[in-house]
């Protein structure tokens, strides 16, 4: 079988897994292993068949088991693992990817030794270090070369080893817990499980990364959480069959702080997804404003297509805050703080160093000891010390600050210098020993840092790494970590919801804030203001095109918080959108009882009396729009044409020469039209006329617009049988 054949049967045998229908499934693997020379597969799956086939016999036979289940679940586990190892077995074979190149190297010789042999010898580095320093320059990069390799073999042998021993695992927990290896070695290690995983479920590297998360040591623990996030992601239904994992979740939950912990990884994956967006945005630094002045045509004689919702609730409107150009350095800054990542476009290009031709190298914390990076520090010590300075803040995750220091190293000397003489050297001694810089330091040393730099690391590597082909983006997945079997408990909560709600709603992604919303009204003994919600729920659904249940969402918002004036302003706009002026004008009322000088509520009534027929009326709100505003060509527009549908033609042509004094559109020439018509000016009526359909640049949409107002124009005196004459006119 080819690699595609391969990975189509093993994803039908899982699917029929899933489905719960083993024997099939038995059946199918089987298949699978016919060609394979793996054995012991073969044994195993004898074995699994043997015990399905007893379990049948004695359910036939009417025999009463209170183990059955439990068995069953354990067989359907056993069949999983089966077919995981078969399929990469038979990749090995023949694929070309790296994974599979170092398994045909590796996994014959990944032993319970080995990993050992390798532990040992980092617990004596330091000490090597430190005798090594004494001799010579040149034995103590021998040193770190040699402890490089190491590094790199470790991260090598837990990545490729699909299948740990228990023995394996012991060893793993006592890497995990020796005081003498250092952090580095423990977050790639980490690291290496957690693709381990990702590449081929292993439930003793999942229960590891349990231990993990509990180490003292928060750049673990961090790394080894948003591992399990990941797995328990991708193999949602693969961990129904092991319910041990939620007792898990609940004894990590009584000495780690899991709700926390897990609310506030879940939105800075989603913050990581929001990357290119970002991205985009930084790379923009001057956005056309030109659109904005595009004119419109629109069917309706009024603007009517003008959304007035896109005015977040002033409650929560620093949800929606988008800040003009002018203000583009205080957006990337709130940007920042927010966790999101706004050093994408400045260090995607800056990655195509050797450094990072190593796999294990994007798993690195930044270690000084690491031998390019120590080299470049042992240089002039006014030059390490204001690397120092800037690496040891959290502005950077690690991946960026290899980066930055091999950026540096290439300027040339004189360059570097003038950098760095921006700084004296008593200003470096004083900063550096100053509680600012204790400050960045302790920053850099918090959980909510550390989770966002290393989720920042994988994003690089997923996205920019030269083997980023093999492996699938976990930040293209779609995430709904709340509604997972084993995290609900801990995310399914009112308070991490709401996070989500506005979350989603300042990102624009409006489906997903209005089905979280969904979400936490079926919750019960909810604390928040329902109105709040039932709120931010219409808005979503608005901005969806969604109208009927925004409408829905806006009245139950009214019903429990009546009189808001942002409420009733957007059921005003869904019942106008929705073309229920009569309502539309009701609601628009109560919004100017509270507020009788918005000019664009005044606006909207009159609009909406006009839509009803209701000129004289319509004219009294478009007259103190007006008064109010000396330049609302809105005002002037519908002034215009309830003076066209009212007879008062002389006063309709006084507002339209006011728009053609500005940017007029072809609807002004088309209305200005009517009224020279209704006056006898055919003439002048047919230069207006051409002027329409040159802007227009389409005859057929202006004889359109002219049928739909041949009433008008009947009503005002101009004979039915004039008007193809008047057409013929043009």
């Amino acid at each position: 079988m080819n690699e595609k054949e391969i990975n189509g049967q093993y994803k039908y045998i899982l699917q029929l897994i899933n489905q719960k229908r083993l024997k099939e499934a038995l059946t199918q693997l089987d298949s699978f292993l016919y060609n394979s020379t793996v054995y012991d597969l073969r044994l195993q799956l004898e074995q699994v068949q043997t015990s399905y086939q007893y379990m049948l016999n004695y359910l036939k036979d009417g025999i009463e088991d209170s183990e059955r289940i439990k068995l069953y679940n354990k067989l359907l586990c056993q069949a999983i693992a089966i077919a995981d190892q078969a399929r990469l077995y038979m990749l090995d074979d023949i694929s070309t990817q790296l994974y599979h190149s170092m398994r045909r190297k590796n996994v014959h010789t990944s032993t319970p030794y080995i990993m050992g042999n390798l532990i040992t010898q980092l617990e004596s580095f330091h000490d090597d270090l430190s005798i090594g320093s004494l001799f010579s320059r040149e034995k103590k990069e021998e040193i770190l070369k040699n402890h490089e390799e190491v590094l790199r073999q470790l991260f090598m042998d837990v990545w490729t080893n699909a299948d740990w021993s228990t023995e394996q695992q012991s060893k793993a927990s006592y890497l995990l817990e020796s005081d003498l290896i250092p952090a580095n070695a423990k977050c790639i290690f980490t690291s290496g499980v957690t693709l381990s995983v990702i590449n081929c479920f292993d439930i003793n590297k999942v229960n590891w990364l349990f231990e993990a998360y509990q180490n003292k040591d928060e750049l673990v623990a961090q790394r080894a959480l948003i591992g399990l996030v990941f797995i328990f992601h991708l193999y949602a239904n693969r961990i129904q069959f092991y319910p041990e994992m939620a007792t898990r979740f609940e004894v990590v939950a009584g000495v780690k702080p899991l709700k926390d912990d897990l609310s506030r990884i879940y939105k800075q994956i989603l913050m990581c997804q929001e990357t290119d967006k970002i991205d985009r945005k930084m790379r923009e630094e001057i956005i056309p404003e030109m659109i904005k002045n595009v004119p419109k045509m629109d069917q309706l004689r009024f603007d009517m297509d003008e959304d007035e919702s896109s005015e977040g609730n002033p409650d929560w409107e620093n949800l929606l805050d988008k800040p003009g150009i002018g203000d583009k350095l205080r957006e990337m800054n709130e940007l920042q703080m927010e966790g999101a990542d706004v050093q994408m476009s400045t260090f995607s290009s800056l990655k195509g160093f050797s450094f990072f031709r190593e796999i294990h190298h994007w798993f690195y914390i930044f270690d000084k000891l690491q031998p390019d990076v120590e080299k470049i520090l042992a240089q002039e010590e006014s030059e390490s010390k204001m690397f120092n300075l800037i690496l040891e803040t959290g502005v950077f995750c690690n991946s960026d600050k290899y980066s930055l220091l091999f950026i540096m190293q290439q300027l040339p000397a004189s360059q570097r210098k003038a950098v760095f003489s921006q700084l004296t050297e008593q200003q470096l001694e004083q900063f550096m020993d100053s509680s600012e810089a204790t400050s960045f330091k302790k920053l850099s040393e918090q959980p909510q840092v550390i989770s966002n730099q290393y989720l920042q690391d994988l994003y690089r590597f997923f996205r920019l790494s030269y083997y980023r082909t093999e492996f699938t983006s976990m930040f293209k997945e779609t995430f709904d970590l709340q509604n997972l079997p084993v995290l609900k408990d801990y995310l399914k909560n009112e308070e991490t919801l709401l996070g989500l709600v506005d979350f989603y709603i300042k990102n624009e992604h409006w489906s997903k804030a209005a089905d979280i919303c969904r979400e936490i009204i079926g919750l019960s003994g909810l604390k928040s203001s329902q109105a709040d919600l039932y709120q931010k729920q219409g808005y979503a659904y608005q901005k969806m095109g969604n109208i009927d249940k925004a409408l829905d969402a806006y009245i139950k918002a009214d019903t429990i918080q009546p009189d808001s004036l942002w409420t009733n302003r957007h059921i005003a706009t869904c019942y106008r959108l929705k073309r229920d002026y009569k309502n539309a004008y009701e609601w628009y009322n109560k919004v100017l009882e509270s507020t009788p000088d918005n000019h664009q509520i005044i606006y909207f009534t009159g609009s909406c009396l006009a839509e009803l027929g209701q000129y004289e009326e319509a004219m009294k709100y478009f007259f103190k729009l007006d008064y109010l505003k000396n330049d609302s060509v809105k005002a002037w527009r519908g002034l215009v044409w309830c003076s066209f549908v009212t007879g008062k033609l002389e006063q309709g042509m006084k507002y339209c020469k006011k728009i053609f004094e500005g940017n007029p559109t072809a609807t002004d020439f088309l209305n200005a039209g009517h009224i020279a018509c209704c006056s006898k000016s055919y003439e002048e009526a047919a230069s207006y006329y051409r002027k329409a359909i040159e802007m227009l640049k389409d005859k057929e949409q202006f004889l359109q617009l002219f049928e739909n107002d041949k009433k008008y124009l009947i009503k005002q005196g101009v004979a039915e049988d004039d008007l193809p004459l008047i057409i013929d006119l043009i």
